[in-house]
């Protein structure tokens, strides 16, 4: 079984529309391959209207350990030097460069802290 957040990743469509449009809870891997080879209405339309501009979900991974998750990309996150889970120190990652300093950004994600090396 699949779950709706699995299914509008697969989708990649937002966790919201796949609500508002009913997607169950829970479905089969049949039930979701019906959707992708034949898309409802909605979905050929949120597909047309997509400009590619801000991808629907993105996958965060751990600098550190690798471990990742699928997030929905907010509009304030910078770019990211490094990602690292919320348990790991900053000693684990390597130094900035020369000239660069170095700002944590929290709320990336479930569990991530966002690394920006830039000038000050």
């Amino acid at each position: 079984m699949i779950t709706r957040r699995m299914a509008a990743l697969r989708l990649d469509i937002p966790l919201e529309m796949a609500q508002r449009h009913d997607v169950p809870a829970r479905l089969t891997e049949a039930e979701l391959a019906l959707i992708e080879n034949n898309p409802p209405d909605w979905l050929v339309q949120s597909r047309a209207n997509r400009t590619g501009k801000k991808p629907v979900w993105v996958e965060l991974r751990c600098d550190v350990c690798g471990f990742s998750e699928a997030a929905r990309p907010k509009k304030w996150w910078p770019t990211f030097t490094y990602l690292t889970c919320d348990d790991h120190g900053a000693d684990e990652l390597p130094e900035p460069s020369a000239g660069l300093s170095r700002t944590e950004v929290d709320g990336v994600g479930t569990r991530f802290i966002g690394i920006v090396d830039e000038t000050p």
